[in-house]
């Protein structure tokens, strides 16, 4: 499978002010309790907004001390890493007891045993909200039957949450490809990451002077005058530890001053081939330091890092690293995609190439400008594109998002019934008007009558919606279409300005493509162009007529249309519906806030909202979810 940069959005939930989701309870399940970590600055951010959180995850001294440190309540439930399918079953029965016990509005898994056990757990306790965090895909290296199940525990993870988010925009990519779970369902959170990085204090290379920069060296047992290559992560073969070493036997000889630290331990279930690490242990210039809490300060002892894992959820090592201004050579796999910009804040080679890896740390150690040139622009990235709150943000707005849509899941049903017997009704007793409209197309601008365009739904999923013809398909002489204006008729400014062309959507509306009322269904060419504030106009089906449109329907600017939008998504009822469509029939009677041709007062989407958008050759995304 190809690997590509993904479509980036300009905004990330920046600058909009969240609400308090008061008396709501969040559960977070994870398999392993080391986990849990990760998860603090989010626990924190929601409880001061509302939402109290409880933590679930196999038993261990981590997961007594993040309750206490954290404030709290921690359960334990026993949940293996590996594929055992009777304590598997013991695990998901004592989920889903505990979990009906505890009745949370939302149960947030995460790692993909937690996943299996939480989501399955949080459906047989009926929970209301359940998301499934995926953090990283194992079966991208496991083979056979093994690989099957994995693949299989993901589609079940994914099948019984009610949305899934991915870690980066290539794991996403993956999941699509994969099939393991619906696009429309899958979100990213801004650039990518579970919690981003504190680059703007806990790793910030100013914290660190000579004297600390030595000191921490000391602690590592590598001089000063020595040049280090630095590994961080548990030292398993996915993880690349066997390239690694190899690469480093050709390193070593060719490199006098090169120190290779390696920052981790190893696992007892997953080995690496007999000797390997004892011939590491034996080299004077290898040093294995185990686990290191103060990783900033490991960092600062680093001149250069390598990531030559073979899968990865997100590059949280490359991050960590370019956040200390360090250049990172990472394998060019899902999810360091993400978290290294190949050329610009450091080198992506083939996964499982110890030659390429050595060149391109080669490349680095002879050219010191080009590893700080790269080292600055990843800190730059990380500053602008991985910050903490930014995903802080964006994750309990999805909370906010999916309380509400749990506690109105029984308007969905009357909202639905409602739609099918007015288009119905609309349909029949419009039948010789919507006849007569279709003979004057005909007649005055031949066929066809209906003009057919695919619009994103519900979900972002596309459908075709149907309008009477209002223009001519006329082009120029290069064969492109002239502008609207040029080609409007006089009969289609006469149904346009009557909304008369609109009528043939109420055949959407029984079809369900649309309801009555809604967010108005946008070009599929503005997709890229939408906030993660804007996208929850996405949450509901969109309408004829809607909350924006009633509020100077295409007078105002897109800012204001598209937080209109938001507002009827977080706002909407029954009655609040009854009032939009009141209204709309009132102006369209009246004629009031129409501009038959609207690019005379505005721009489209795209082209008003194209400069915000990063290039993907630049140091790395401004910010945003991919989507569909």
């Amino acid at each position: 499978m190809t690997l590509r940069r993904p479509t980036v959005y300009p905004s990330c939930a920046m600058g909009i002010p969240d609400s308090k989701a008061t008396g709501a309870t969040i559960v977070h399940v994870t398999s392993v309790p080391e986990t849990l970590g990760f998860l603090a600055g989010q626990i924190a951010y929601s409880g001061r907004r509302g939402i109290a959180a409880q933590v679930v995850s196999s038993g261990g001294p981590a997961l007594n001390a993040f309750g206490r440190d954290q404030e709290v309540p921690a359960h334990k439930v026993a949940m293996p890493r590996r594929i055992t399918p009777f304590r598997d079953f013991r695990a998901l029965w004592a989920m889903a007891k505990l979990l009906h016990r505890l009745a949370p509005d939302i149960v947030h898994s995460h790692t993909p045993k937690g996943g299996l056990v939480g989501t399955l757990g949080a459906w047989l306790a009926k929970v209301p909200a359940r998301i499934y965090h995926i953090h990283g895909l194992p079966y991208l290296t496991a083979s056979g039957s093994k690989r099957r199940l994995l693949l299989w525990t993901e589609r079940v993870s994914s099948r019984f949450a009610h949305q899934v988010l991915c870690v980066s925009p290539s794991v996403r990519d993956v999941v699509v490809a994969d099939r393991i779970c619906p696009p429309a369902k899958i979100k990213v959170l801004c650039s990518g990451s579970i919690a981003g990085v504190d680059a703007a204090a806990r790793f910030d290379p100013a914290r660190f002077d000579t004297r600390a920069r030595r000191e921490a060296r000391e602690r590592l047992g590598v001089s000063p005058a020595a040049v280090t290559l630095g590994f961080v992560g548990r030292l398993v073969r996915d993880k690349g530890i066997l390239e690694l070493s190899e690469a480093w036997r050709s390193l070593r000889d060719r490199q006098p001053s090169l120190h290779l630290v390696l920052i981790g331990e190893s696992e007892p279930h997953d080995p690496l081939p007999g000797g390997l690490l004892e011939g590491l242990r034996s080299d004077p210039r290898v040093h294995l330091a185990g686990h290191i809490d103060d990783m900033p300060a490991a960092y600062a002892a680093l001149d250069l890092v390598v990531v030559p894992t073979y899968r990865e959820g997100f590059g949280l090592v490359a991050i960590e690293a370019a956040a200390m201004q360090i250049a990172v050579v990472a394998s060019r796999v899902p999810g360091c995609v993400d978290a290294v910009v190949d050329g610009v804040t450091g080198t992506l080679v083939p996964p499982r190439d110890p030659a390429a890896l050595a060149a391109a740390v080669t490349t680095y150690l002879e050219d010191e400008g080009l590893r700080q040139k790269h080292g600055r622009a990843g800190r730059e990235r990380t500053l602008r594109d991985f910050r903490p709150e930014d995903i802080w943000k964006a994750t309990h707005r999805e909370y906010e998002r999916l309380l509400l849509r749990s506690r109105r899941s029984g308007s969905t049903l009357a909202k639905r019934s409602f739609d099918i017997a007015a288009a119905a009704t609309g349909l029949v007793l419009l039948s010789p008007l919507l006849a007569t409209i279709a003979l004057l197309v005909r007649g005055f601008m031949g066929a066809p009558v209906l003009f057919r365009q695919v619009r994103p739904g519900i979900g972002e999923i596309p459908f075709t919606m149907l309008k009477f013809r209002t223009m001519l398909d006329r082009s120029d002489r290069d064969g492109r279409p002239l502008p609207d204006s040029e080609r409007l008729t006089p009969l289609g400014r006469f149904l346009r300005r009557l909304s008369l062309d609109e009528l043939p959507e109420l055949w959407n509306v029984l079809r369900g493509d649309l309801s009555l009322v809604g967010p108005r269904p946008l070009l599929m060419r503005y997709l890229p162009y939408y906030s993660t504030h804007e996208r929850l106009r996405f949450e509901v089906p969109p309408g004829i007529t809607g909350w924006s449109q009633i509020h100077g329907r295409n007078r105002s600017s897109w800012n204001e249309r598209l937080d209109y939008d938001v507002w009827y998504v977080e706002h909407r009822s029954f009655l609040l519906d009854l009032r939009i469509l009141f209204i709309t029939l009132w102006k369209v009677v009246g004629r009031s806030g129409v501009v038959v041709d609207a690019r005379s007062t505005m721009l489209n989407l795209d082209e008003e909202r194209r400069g915000r958008v990063a290039d993907v050759s630049a140091p790395g995304p401004v910010g945003g979810p991919t989507v569909p």
